[in-house]
């Protein structure tokens, strides 16, 4: 939260005070600072300067193609796990060859439509994925560059809804059958093997997870160097937690370093897939406090942001910090929940909260750059909130808010 900061009473986005975005935006709205994400991206980039690399940023936790145009500039490569996420990478200006597809359920569409984009790499999570990503091609006259997304069995200690990396999670191929799969794939007549992929989980705050698959990725490839199967790349995929509450998690530099330690001079390209690290601590949710409703036994700051807006506290039981906009010199903290209007009990943003609060006042969900938005609905046919770019002392609306006209494009009565 560098780039968001009190300046003369008043909680700033870089040069903006959140309150000038609010009256002239209305609220709920996302609001970024372009600083902070730059800033996130570049240290990656940095850290590797020294290794054949390529900084993919995962598409899956911020998908605006404002957003995705600043990384583009930096020449920022893209982790994407559809179609729909490819084509906004494109029109927000991001190379085709830099952008790598994962995902567990690829399409026969999807597929076609990524091989003639002319992408970087598929990373492959199943033998049937395989095959038939190698049928496509060979109807397209194509040979499609893959890498396997290998399941080392390794505890990210995380939340189970976002670790990947273990036996029972669905993704990637099993490690003990890593080298069958890679045999077969060294057979298919239109599959070009790029790399090996591995990806733990999100939301990870110790090295050591990180380490530990590296090392049996590592040893995989050097059994497979006998079989006389070689790579270009090895992908690590993302993960690297950031600071919600209490959580330390380890710097930039010194996730890379670990990495680069132990991958020991490597010549292989290094492809790794930061999301939530870029983008996770450089967004805050802005809402407004519309009632207090205050009892003997409970509390609640009922604003007019909801679970559709931001549904990580409802789904992950995700704590986010909640400040006000502007600092309160006379009104006495109390306790309170602070939910949304949707008709849900699990529509909350933060419990037990100890604000000082009015009805207007107005708030900043922090740390909600990442699976905020691109997790909103439309729940309680509430239109998406609008998204907000700060720029030093400049503002840009990236993303409309929608009206209600908009909920039902789409849509048709029934005929007489």
């Amino acid at each position: 939260m560098s780039e968001f900061n009190y300046k003369d009473g008043l909680l700033n986005a870089e040069g903006v005070s959140l309150a000038e975005i609010a009256r002239q935006f209305g609220t709920p709205c996302y609001v970024y600072s372009r600083k902070a994400i730059e800033d996130s991206w570049l240290e990656f980039d940095t850290a590797l300067k020294q290794q054949k690399h390529l900084v993919c940023y995962a598409v899956k936790a911020n998908s605006n193609i404002g957003l995705l145009n600043i990384l583009a500039k930096l020449g920022s490569g893209f982790d994407i796990v559809s179609i729909g996420e490819m084509e906004r990478v494109l029109h927000a200006g991001g190379r085709p060859d830099k952008i790598v597809f994962s995902g567990v359920g690829k399409r026969e569409d999807e597929m076609r439509a990524a091989l003639k984009a002319g992408i970087k790499c598929f990373n492959v999570e199943s033998i049937n994925e395989l095959v038939r990503l190698n049928d496509v091609a060979g109807e397209m006259h194509m040979h499609a560059p893959v890498s396997l997304r290998v399941n080392p069995d390794v505890d990210a200690k995380t939340h189970p809804y976002i670790a990947t990396g273990l036996k029972e999670n669905k993704f990637g191929i099993a490690f003990q059958n890593a080298i069958a799969a890679y045999e077969i794939a060294s057979a298919l007549p239109n599959i070009t093997i790029k790399g090996i992929d591995c990806h733990i989980g999100s939301q990870i705050t110790t090295l050591e997870p990180f380490k530990d698959a590296l090392l049996k990725v590592l040893e995989l490839i050097e059994q497979l160097k006998q079989l006389e199967i070689t790579f270009e790349h090895i992908d690590l995929g993302g993960g690297l937690g950031i600071t919600y509450e209490n959580e330390v998690p380890p710097a930039r530099r010194d996730y890379i370093q670990t990495i680069l330690t132990t991958l020991n001079n490597t010549k292989l390209e290094l492809i790794i897939e930061p999301g939530r690290s870029i983008v996770g601590n450089a967004g805050v949710l802005l809402t407004k406090v519309e009632y207090l409703n205050n009892s003997q036994d409970h509390n609640f700051a009922i604003v007019d942001a909801a679970m559709n807006d931001l549904i990580r506290p409802s789904l992950y039981d995700g704590w986010h910090n909640i400040k006000r906009v502007v600092e309160a010199a006379t009104v006495e903290e109390e306790l309170y929940d602070v939910v949304g209007p949707v008709c849900e009990t699990g529509d909350f943003l933060g419990k037990n909260r100890s604000l000082p609060l009015e009805p207007g006042d107005l708030l900043a969900v922090c740390s909600a750059g990442a699976y905020g938005f691109s997790m909103a609905s439309n729940y309680n046919s509430r239109p998406r909130v609008s998204e907000i770019m700060v720029d030093g002392n400049q503002v840009h609306e990236i993303r409309k808010r929608e009206s209600t006209e908009d909920l039902m494009n789409g849509e048709s009565l029934l005929p007489k």
